[in-house]
């Protein structure tokens, strides 16, 4: 392994930043490649994003590998030398080994001598609240891009390491996040018949949200309804609350289905609230569309797999986190596959979560191969 890219990567663990903040992080990225003679690099797309692209002679395909630039609002419990050092701010979700692993790609692609095409090594920012890709694509300087194929890789604990997951079709699931404030009458708490506390209406939202609930991986009704937050009135015992709020997460297999189940609890929110007399208001926001795998990409995949006699794994089901890729399957031949970090490795998001390096290796030769596949 070269310890350029081992390095790279401590030091973008060291230094995480949240979605949206990614500049110091992105700064350090262009800085490792800059060395490593690329046609040009595009800084600032959809905000801290950039892509390193290198050109061959002949025009040809356009292949786009991404990676993830931000980290997460995780306070770290590992005590290991290159521990974060932004209090409340960690690498939790493996971005840093993703971006290890992009970047590592220069040192191949500076030696090949292909004809034609065009590599576009591109990092992200903001995919946690699901806006960063959906920015990108936004960007002029990526619509200049023109991509052909884009890939991604996600690690993904409870796999054995340095195994390819691999699923056609849906690949993540469609995730929506909701807030429900509803706004009663404020009222002296020995006399709340005078005012409208809305935390009833909150029980019964809560309680009857989970019927709509169908756990049933292997069903294309599938939705997990996840209550995140509820909050109503404030700590002073002399006042009946006229405030709540309500947060959730929602997730589908497919975007029909979500549109179907935010219909419904958008309607019984209205009948709940109507009933109690209460003013609401519902807020949705950190969208992550489905990731659905092109079939020829994904195939491309799945070949590279075979013939580099990776241990591949076939899921029946998509993984049930979001992942703002899906933004870029929905307007482009796009593809992601799993990279396992092992059977008992600490789960995503968790506080002493670490990407497994010794699965750096294996992710960049499986774009490699990718890419000389296409190229070659």
């Amino acid at each position: 392994m070269n310890q350029e890219i081992l390095t790279l990567r401590k030091k973008l663990h060291q230094n995480p930043e949240l979605s949206g903040c990614e500049g110091n992080t992105s700064n350090r990225i262009i800085e490792f490649i800059e060395s490593n003679n690329p046609t040009k690099i595009i800084k600032n797309i959809g905000g801290s994003g950039l892509a390193a692209i290198y050109e061959f002679d002949e025009e040809g395909p356009v292949i786009v590998i991404r990676c993830e630039l931000d980290a997460l609002p995780i306070e770290e419990k590992n005590n290991f030398e290159y521990k974060s050092i932004n209090k409340g701010i960690s690498h939790k979700c493996g971005h840093d080994g993703h971006m290890a692993i992009v970047a590592g790609l220069i040192f191949w692609i500076k030696e090949q001598t292909f004809k034609s095409g065009k590599i576009v090594l591109l990092f992200q920012p903001a995919e946690e609240t699901g806006e960063g890709a959906f920015k990108v694509l936004k960007d002029e300087n990526f619509i200049g891009i023109k991509p052909d194929y884009i890939f991604s890789l996600h690690n993904l604990p409870g796999f054995p390491t340095n195994s390819i997951v691999l699923k056609a079709d849906y690949f993540t699931a469609t995730v929506q996040s909701m807030i429900i404030t509803l706004k009663g009458k404020k009222a002296h708490a020995s006399e709340p018949e005078n005012g409208i506390n809305p935390t009833v209406a909150a029980s019964e939202i809560v309680s009857s949200f989970s019927k709509f609930a169908n756990h049933n991986l292997e069903s294309d009704d599938f939705s997990v309804i996840t209550p995140i937050h509820v909050n109503i009135g404030e700590k002073t015992y002399g006042i009946s609350p006229e405030n709540a709020e309500i947060h959730y997460t929602l997730r589908t297999w497919s975007e029909c289905k979500m549109k179907a189940l935010e219909k419904s609890l958008s309607e019984y929110v209205t009948f709940a609230c109507n009933r109690h007399n209460l003013k609401f208001e519902i807020k949705w926001f950190e969208y992550f569309p489905a990731t659905k795998n092109d079939v020829e990409s994904y195939n491309l995949i799945k070949k590279v797999a075979l013939t580099n006699s990776f241990n591949i794994k076939e899921i029946k089901m998509p993984l049930r986190f979001g992942e703002d890729f899906g933004w870029f399957s929905k307007n482009y031949k796009a593809a992601m596959f799993g990279l396992g970090a092992g059977i008992n490795h600490p789960s995503l998001h968790h506080s002493d979560y670490d990407f497994p390096e010794e699965i750096i290796e294996t992710g960049i030769d499986m774009f490699k191969n990718i890419i000389n596949e296409i190229l070659k």
